[in-house]
């Protein structure tokens, strides 16, 4: 079987989460046999503010990570008819222009043999709804939503049954415990600032609890603006810049505690979705406190998995406990990555992917 992705970018993970899950998904699928190609646009926003960023060298670091993998660049306008030859299943994710979107769909809708699935991975339905409705899916098989909430706007679209809840995880073949433990101090943040989703946000349950225990404080992420810098030294955190995702682990791994704080929309619009760094730390095995969000579809279990603090005096209680009590943040790492390994790696999103397009009744011929 043939996968073909259509994706913002599977080189750069500079402000593009969707690319350390993807990366994990296409891993896994190649594990197993498939054939799998991805195709990005040569003008693609995140790669060129990568390059910017981290100069040409970060251009290879993910390839150095999965060399299984690779990414085709096309031109603007392209001739899908390659692109598309030979797909089985193809998945466009919802980074890309509604005209190359609506373009496949018209492939789709001209004869094209392969099942077409929409990948939504973020909250622009509920922020940007308008924007989202331009998209021409009237060809698409089905719908991947990256939570039961998401699902439920695309289902009040007519999608019905057609529509399937497909949450991130982590990539365990990259984001495990390390093989040799090192020394651990202080308390980690890996997360972009973003657009003032979570300002207030972080301020209170991050770097206002870290810096009353002065905790050292490490923060790694981009788009952080002069005030947002300036919020970061008055706390005495210590901003690192951007970081290359498959470095990650390695971060994690010299700190002694990590901080979950979801964008609002997540905490408010789109209960029950976590952002993909919640599976990425707990794989490696660090215990992790989270600022409030609702856990509506029981992917955790609150309390033993990761801490949750109502508000910053709790937060910082939980984050000085961790701080004194080895035994108690090694439970809680341990509980979490059981969880991880249980249900919430890229393979078992490669099983779900998988039982879809049996549902969708994806051609019995197809073979690995």
């Amino acid at each position: 079987m043939r996968f073909v992705y259509f994706t913002h970018s599977l080189a750069s993970c500079w402000n593009h989460g969707n690319a350390h899950f993807l990366r994990g998904v296409l891993r896994d699928l190649v594990a197993r046999g498939y054939e799998v190609q991805a195709f990005e646009p040569a003008d693609a926003w995140s790669r060129q503010n990568l390059l910017a960023d981290g100069g040409p060298v970060a251009d290879t670091i993910w390839q150095d990570a999965y060399p299984e993998l690779s990414s085709a660049v096309y031109q603007p306008g392209a001739d899908l008819t390659g692109l598309l030859d030979g797909a089985d299943v193809v998945i466009v994710h919802e980074w890309n222009e509604p005209a190359l979107v609506a373009a496949i769909g018209r492939s789709r809708r001209a004869g094209g043999r392969f099942r077409l699935l929409f990948h939504d991975t973020h909250h622009r339905a509920v922020s940007e709804p308008d924007a989202m409705r331009r998209y021409d899916l009237s060809a698409y098989d089905g719908v991947l939503a990256f939570g039961q909430a998401l699902a439920e706007i695309y289902r009040s679209w007519g999608w019905g049954d057609r529509v399937f809840v497909w949450h991130e995880a982590a990539d365990t073949r990259l984001f495990h415990p390390p093989t040799t433990e090192c020394p651990r101090a202080g308390a980690v943040w890996i997360g972009n600032w973003g657009d003032g989703e979570r300002t207030a946000e972080l301020e209170a349950f991050l770097f206002a609890p870290a810096s009353a225990l002065s905790l050292p404080l490490d923060v790694y992420g981009v788009r952080y603006p002069g005030p947002a810098l300036e919020m970061l030294a008055r706390y005495g955190a210590h901003y690192r810049g951007w970081l290359p995702n498959p470095r990650a682990p390695d971060v994690f791994a010299r700190h002694k505690m990590t901080v979950h704080v979801p964008r609002r929309f997540y905490a408010t619009a789109l209960p029950g979705i976590p952002t993909i760094r919640v599976f990425e730390a707990l794989a490696c095995g660090i215990p992790l406190v989270s600022a409030p969000w609702h856990d509506t579809e029981a992917l955790f279990k609150p309390g033993e998995d990761f801490l949750v603090a109502r508000n910053g005096a709790e937060m910082q209680r939980h984050l000085a406990a961790l701080d004194a009590d080895p035994a108690l943040a090694a439970a809680l790492a341990a509980h979490g990555l059981a969880t991880i390994s249980a249900r919430h790696s890229c393979a078992h999103r490669v099983d779900e992917l998988l039982a879809i397009l049996d549902r969708l009744d994806a051609p019995r011929t197809m073979s690995a």
